[in-house]
């Protein structure tokens, strides 16, 4: 079995930090949110990867990822020309999967538990497509299942009123029949080869479309609160370092408590830190708080300032800010200073899409 992981997005919702960077690239506690993707499945077994990639930030993904070693697998690269869908995705993708079953995991999704239970049931159960199912609020921002005695009879790509309240994740499982559907399907009104298509194709077509739910928890990354609801999760997770052997240093006058995780080189001077909290290499922390599932990556300075539920990416520098900061994103080399100087007015350099609020 191989895998497929989507990587070519261009992470709208997300602007401006993926006008420079490719959104799977974007840290969710302190590691690139795709690298959960190839973790999941490399933990199942899996060795043959195709990552999914577009020209625009396709090699910025192959300086990061490599060739796979660090997970012990071997990754291709399968360019994707254009943004034409996801049934595009796997129609491109002929070359690198051939005749052989594959997990199709879209790279901007987090679970729990991995994917090899999944695999197993796709295995034992004989389909030619099994989907990975989730309970949610909103199923009409999804693509939404129809459910009768167990199988799926039907499915319908972000419907105004949906048949159940299950969203079809981005984890899908496919034998070879998949590409019979993706070739015979039309693209929808928006352009697209829309996945949901095909799998209605393979329903209609007599091919056994099955299930399987999530039990734990699912995150698409696609906006801001979901990327931060993520990282809590995963936070959440993490094992605390034993006392006396973090790498980082910490000062007398500093009070931590909770899952901590210090990287190498990391400095902690006269500051309280609640966890479950990572701050990574070589970040200094002076005078301050850090709360509760914050990520702060490398080589950030926060001084005097109190930071809490947010990601801070490498680089930053948080200085002499009054109001604790909270739910907030901030992207590399950012920068909130306190003016020293008179007038004392705010004064804001933004992104397109960028978003402030003030108190």
């Amino acid at each position: 079995m191989k895998a497929l992981i989507t990587a070519g997005g261009k992470g709208t919702r997300l602007r401006p930090i993926t006008n420079t960077h490719n959104k799977h690239l974007i840290p969710i506690a302190n590691k690139p949110m795709i690298s959960y993707a190839i973790e999941a499945v490399a933990e199942a077994g899996i060795r043959e990867i195709g990552i999914v990639i577009n020209p625009d930030t396709g090699s910025e993904l192959q300086r990061a990822l490599g060739g796979g070693e660090a997970w012990g697998v071997k990754l291709s690269y399968v360019m994707q020309e254009a943004p034409l869908g996801l049934a595009h995705v796997v129609r491109v993708a002929r070359d690198f999967i051939g005749n052989e079953p594959f997990v199709f995991y879209l790279g901007d999704n987090v679970i729990v538990g991995g994917v090899q239970r999944f695999i197993e049931q796709f295995t034992e159960s004989g389909d030619q497509c099994r989907l990975v199912l989730a309970r949610v609020r909103d199923p009409e921002r999804f693509g939404v299942p129809e459910l009768r005695d167990g199988r799926i009879v039907g499915v319908v790509e972000k419907p105004a009123q949906p048949k159940s309240d299950f969203a079809v994740t981005g984890i899908y499982l496919y034998d070879r029949h998949i590409f019979e559907a993706v070739d015979a399907i039309a693209p929808s009104a928006r352009g697209e080869l829309e996945i949901s298509d095909a799998h209605q194709y393979l329903i209609d077509h007599g091919y056994k479309v099955g299930y399987s739910e999530i039990t734990g928890w699912w995150k698409d990354t696609g906006k801001p609160e979901d990327l931060l609801e993520a990282n809590r999760l995963v936070l959440d997770r993490i094992c605390e370092q034993p006392e006396g052997f973090r790498p980082g240093q910490v000062d007398g006058q500093s009070d931590i408590a909770g899952k901590v995780i210090l990287e190498p080189g990391a400095t902690i001077t006269g500051s309280q830190i609640r966890g479950p909290v990572i701050i990574g290499a070589r970040t200094v922390i002076e005078n301050s708080y850090v709360g509760p599932f914050t990520a702060i990556g490398p080589d950030c300075m926060i001084r005097n300032s109190e930071v809490e539920y947010s990601i801070v990416l490498d680089r930053c520098r948080i200085i002499d800010a009054d109001i604790r900061i909270e739910r907030s994103l901030l992207g590399r080399e950012a920068e909130i200073i306190r003016c020293k100087t008179k007038p004392m007015t705010q004064k804001f350099i933004v992104g397109d899409q960028s978003r402030i609020e003030l108190t």
